[in-house]
């Protein structure tokens, strides 16, 4: 690692020993900061395979309930009902805080559930139908939030990843390397300067006598 392209001065030695240890400090807080964001998306991690396992069961329900309604009534009544059915819902963005980062999650406020059984030519099927699919709906906005925090989350970690390796590798060597040249350099003035005094000494002590 070539050091840095300093003058040997005791001024710069200073700056660059607090230099280093700026980069020293900096780098213990980035290293807590990426063991802080691996955990956290471990977490996420989790969730989001606990989420799948969620989705695919509503999935495997709701898909064939609504193919059975098709069979059982066809396709045309099913759209009628469809039409007739009016379901408004909210999704509203909640602000959290994960490893020290600002992130928006998705929230679905789902309507009050009523039954339709009945009403237009409708039957029990169509409120299980409806029943799985807000299900599935309220499942894929919280992955889709999830997700997004997971691919954020898994940036940052780079990115810190990134900055940790640089201070480690190249920042904190070089401004080692640095001191100890700039040190041995002083050393050697300071012998050299001893020397000369010596010699000095000496020739005035030989005039002396």
């Amino acid at each position: 690692m070539a050091k840095l392209n300093v003058a040997p001065t005791k001024s710069n030695l200073l700056s660059i020993k607090e230099q280093l240890a700026v980069s020293e400090q900096g780098y213990e807080l980035l290293e807590q900061k990426r063991e802080i964001l691996v955990m956290e998306l471990m977490r996420k991690v989790e969730q989001v395979k606990l989420l799948e396992a969620r989705i695919d069961k509503c999935i495997e329900k709701a898909y064939p309930s609504l193919r059975n309604m098709l069979l059982t009534v066809g396709g045309d009544r099913v759209e009628r009902i469809a039409h007739a059915v009016d379901y408004s819902f909210d999704i509203t963005e909640k602000p959290q805080v994960i490893g020290g980062m600002n992130f928006t999650s998705l929230d679905v406020t789902l309507p009050r559930r009523e039954l339709f059984n009945s009403f237009l030519g409708t039957f029990p099927d169509s409120d299980e139908v409806m029943a799985h699919f807000f299900n599935l709906l309220t499942l894929l906005t919280q992955m889709a939030s999830i997700r997004t925090i997971v691919w954020r989350l898994a940036m940052e970690v780079k990115k810190t990843q990134r900055r940790v390796n640089a201070l480690d590798k190249m920042v904190i060597p070089q401004d080692k390397e640095t001191v100890a040249y700039i040190e041995s350099v002083l050393e050697e003035r300071e012998r050299d300067n001893v020397f000369v005094l010596k010699s000095l000494k000496a020739r005035q002590g030989g005039r002396n006598d």
